[in-house]
């Protein structure tokens, strides 16, 4: 009684089945792998965009690093 077999889950699978159909099921598998999708996106971008900023913020801070080389030895 503890944990459920392959025939509980088949059984359960079966009743959502005949509960939604299957071309609700249909659409909600791809709503899922499009929101699923979109997140990754969304993810990737922010990602992207966090190195652009590292790096500007890096060049800037090597550009400084010359300048005040450059004034010194001035």
């Amino acid at each position: 009684m503890g944990s459920f077999s392959i025939w509980h889950w088949l059984i359960v699978l079966l009743i959502v089945v005949l509960v939604f159909g299957t071309k609700k099921l249909r659409n909600l598998g791809s709503d899922l792998g499009g929101a699923v999708k979109g997140f990754r996106e969304g993810v990737k971008s922010a990602d992207e965009e966090e190195i652009s900023a590292h790096n500007h913020t890096e060049a800037r801070i090597i550009d400084a690093d010359i300048k005040d080389k450059a004034q010194s030895k001035s």
